[in-house]
């Protein structure tokens, strides 16, 4: 299960591998604003909230990117959000990011669970039971 923990460069200046963390059912967090605004809108609508920290230059965040992607499409009753870490690095640094992918699940703005980690099983599992249970409210 890999973790990034530093930043390389594994692209050519100028890349764009935002298409990477996008597309689904996913909404990219560009700022605070849409973060709170998405929430909102999740508590409104009663759904659970899966947070992905991630980065361009991480390979287990690219790996696990589809998979994410795939998720969020089967799963329509959750709210699927991505942020890049660089992009955000205030932001990530309030949620105490040590390692990147980390997964946040959240259910009216609080936060119930955490993965850290590409482990496809184990974000499986945290979905399944989180539907199950319904979370906590």
């Amino acid at each position: 299960m890999g973790w990034c923990f530093s930043k390389y460069d594994s692209t050519a200046e100028g890349s764009d591998n935002e298409g990477e963390f996008s597309g689904g059912n996913i909404h990219l967090i560009t700022d605070n604003d849409v973060w709170e605004q998405k929430l909102a809108e999740a508590e409104r609508d009663n759904k659970i909230v899966i947070a992905n920290f991630s980065a361009t230059w991480c390979d287990p965040c690219r790996m696990m990117a589809p998979y994410y992607r795939d998720l969020s499409e089967q799963h329509s009753s959750i709210m699927f959000l991505s942020i890049d870490v660089d992009e955000l690095a205030e932001f990530s640094a309030k949620w105490e990011i040590k390692a990147t992918p980390t997964f946040f699940f959240l259910k009216n703005g609080q936060q119930f669970d955490k993965l850290v980690g590409a482990n496809r099983p184990e974000l499986l599992k945290k979905i399944a039971s989180a539907m199950d249970s319904g979370a906590p409210s």
